[in-house]
């Protein structure tokens, strides 16, 4: 926020949806209506203004979540376009963490997808209120009833239509804006009338008015006993009661349009200034200091508290995006770098516009913004200052799901391509970089075979290195079938002199959550200074578990044990605690687990068959058939392993024609160690 610019209107929100549901057409339009740009980029061109990387241009693809400031109104807008692909999660994870507010976009004719409810899912834990766009309304088979019935049933929301589309498809006309009580259209120049009401649709019109001001009335005592008095409540009432009800994430205002024909926009831009708040609006975040929990202060004037959620590199060197909650930042300020003990300087400050940025000397509380050389900075790190070293909760990122083992090609330069992948593993946490012990491969995981591709071509283009790859491999995990045992540990090693002697007894079973460690011992048979290297030990054996894998699913406690009062030590029980463990987890039944994926498919109806074939074929699960006009919505889980290929089948088996996306699940039990721990 520049000085001029109070915070009361001030709106950070961002854009999330399932893949192909129009986010970055609608960040153009939205572009172009608040006079950022003066003429509209296609992504199908490659000429979209938020998509600025050459991968993303190539592909049609949002890879990297994009940040922008724009005005509307009075109000000043910092906008995140964020990535619909599973692959790049870590972009939305990142960037609701530091949003106030979400415009979740829907396709009109698709409707809530698999990453729809993941991306609405991170929302929700983040507190993040949303606003919905229903987009694509001028396409064939639109049907926003249906759309939004699905808000409710699929993303339990209280759907409140407050831009009500007249028409679909080729006949697609405009909306009903129901608290104006107006018809909006707009013409191919994308120019905006607003008229009065025809008579047929004053009823449909009435109907939504009565819904909203139903809803608002639930925002307070006050509105309740007015509605029961009147059957109704004023326009005035309605934006009061609809604006908390959203706010407290009790209501979701659904508005749609095309933002391919720029038709919907201005609404949707009225509507992030009603319904979404200000910085000041969300609840302080917490951050730890010293020993204690705080509530941060959100004040120009209080400490500094700000997170770093992104960082890139480019020929210029580093810059970090930051979100600033509390304090003011201003270039050559030297802050403490909390999350690693540091004093950093701060250098050249930015407002980000898209691929252009703006200098500005200073920045205040609310406000998001890049810092230009931010020495040693990482996602997730906070800024604060010495004197009160606030540490705010860090940003985490998923698990990688897929590997794959990597060598330069012949003649390339090794020191130059890891170079490069280190780079881009601390711009991205999702990624992981690895050296096999036994090969002497170098590995990189990631969450998903896009997500490497990406790398890896980014790799070849910005160092001019050849990469090889080989087969792309699965995160397994292993956990144990039950039921639960109970095991020794013991070292002693006890002949003269110094010793070594620990000896543990645990039980190892089942567990609902990831892990669990629980100390059951009575009487002090061990020493409580122990009980950490107790718990250290069962950690490493969990690490790596009998089958190879990470362990999961796990609850171990420690029944009893014994200690000498010279010999026994930190290492031996430890030692004694992995071992013991180790023999838990092998007499328990260990079991490997697999990631499975929530796989959607969108195919001509006549090659439904070909499609759950191929899905079946794969060791999928069918778990629902959604029939639309000419066309079907195949939704089935499929083992990771096996989808392998599967883009490239699909895209034989309809001409090209289908399109699938998948999102992670769960680890479950492979086919086969299903089988052995049912036939032991």
């Amino acid at each position: 926020m520049t000085a001029t610019v109070l915070r009361a209107n001030a709106r950070n929100f961002g854009i999330i949806a399932h893949i192909d549901a129009g986010k970055t057409t609608l960040s153009e339009r939205i572009l172009l209506k608040t006079g950022e740009i003066h003429r509209t980029g296609e992504v199908h061109e490659g000429t979209a203004t938020m998509d600025s990387m050459d991968l993303e241009k190539e592909r049609g693809i949002t890879i990297g979540a994009a940040a922008t400031r724009v005005s509307w109104n009075g109000h000043a807008f910092t906008l995140i376009d964020t990535p619909g692909h599973i692959d790049f999660a870590i972009e939305v994870e990142r960037s609701l963490r530091v949003l106030d507010g979400a415009v979740t976009v829907l396709c009109g004719v698709a409707g809530i997808q698999p990453q729809t409810e993941t991306v609405w899912r991170q929302a929700q834990k983040h507190g993040v209120p949303s606003i919905v766009f229903v987009n694509k309304m001028d396409r064939g088979g639109a049907d926003f009833a249906r759309v939004v019935g699905q808000v409710a049933s699929r993303l339990g929301a209280v759907a409140v239509p407050l831009a009500i589309p007249v028409g679909a498809g080729d006949a697609f006309e405009g909306v009903i804006d129901v608290l104006g009580q107006r018809f909006l259209a707009w013409d191919a120049a994308g120019l905006m009338t607003s008229t009065a009401l025809p008579a047929q649709l004053q009823a449909q019109a009435a109907a939504a008015y009565a819904h909203a001001a139903a809803v608002a009335a639930d925002a307070s005592d006050a509105l309740t006993l007015a509605f029961l008095a009147d059957d109704t409540l004023s326009p005035a009432d309605v934006r009061s009661g609809l604006r908390a009800m959203t706010l407290a994430r009790r209501a979701v205002p659904v508005l749609a349009g095309s933002a391919y024909r720029n038709a919907g926009i201005e609404p949707l831009l009225d509507a992030v200034v009603d319904w979404l708040p200000a910085p000041d609006e969300r609840a302080a975040p917490v951050a730890r200091l010293d020993d204690a929990t705080v509530a941060v202060g959100t004040g120009d004037a209080d400490p500094l508290a700000a997170l770093v959620f992104k960082v890139v590199h480019d020929d210029h060197g580093s810059l970090s995006y930051v979100r600033l909650y509390g304090g003011t930042l201003r270039e050559g300020d030297l802050v403490w770098n909390a999350s690693l003990g540091a004093t950093v300087r701060v250098g050249r400050l930015y407002v980000i516009h898209a691929d252009r940025r703006t200098g500005v000397a200073q920045a205040q509380a609310g406000s998001i913004i890049a810092i230009a050389g931010l020495k040693d900075a990482l996602t997730g790190h906070t800024l604060s200052t010495r004197a009160a070293p606030l540490v705010l909760e860090t940003i985490h990122a998923g698990e990688p799901v897929v590997a794959l083992a990597i060598e330069p090609g012949k003649g390339g330069d090794r020191a130059k391509m890891l170079a490069a992948l280190e780079r881009f593993r601390r711009e991205d946490p999702s990624l992981r970089l690895e050296s096999d012990p036994l090969s002497g491969e170098t590995v990189l995981w990631g969450m998903g075979e896009l997500h490497l591709d990406v790398v890896l071509e980014r790799v070849r283009r910005e160092t001019g290195v050849d990469v090889s790859v080989g087969a792309p491999q699965v995160a397994y995990r292993e956990t144990i079938a039950g039921p639960g045992v109970e095991v020794e540990g013991k070292v002693s090693k006890q002949n003269g002199g110094s010793g070594q002697y620990a000896r543990v007894v645990l039980r190892v079973e089942p567990f609902d959550g990831a892990f669990a460690f629980e100390n059951a011992i009575k009487g002090g048979v061990v020493p409580a200074n122990f009980i950490p290297a107790i718990e250290k030990g069962v950690r490493q054996a969990l690490a790596q578990g009998p089958l190879g894998y990470p362990v999961t699913g796990v609850r171990v406690t420690l029944l009893d044990g014994d200690y000498h009062s010279v010999d026994s030590n930190d290492m031996a029980f430890m030692v004694a605690a992995k071992e013991g463990a180790l023999a838990g987890l092998k007499r328990a039944h260990p079991l490997m687990l697999e990631p499975v994926m929530t796989v959607s498919v969108d195919a001509p109806a006549g090659n439904a068959g070909d499609v759950i074939g191929d899905l079946q074929r794969r060791g999928g699960k069918v778990l629902g058939i959604e029939e639309q006009t000419g066309r079907v919505e195949v939704l089935a889980e499929v083992p990771l392993a096996k989808l392998f290929g599967h883009t490239t089948s699909l895209r034989s088996l309809t001409q090209g024609r289908a399109f699938a996306s998948a999102v992670y699940a769960r680890h479950a039990p492979r086919m086969q160690a299903r089988s052995e721990a049912m036939a032991a």
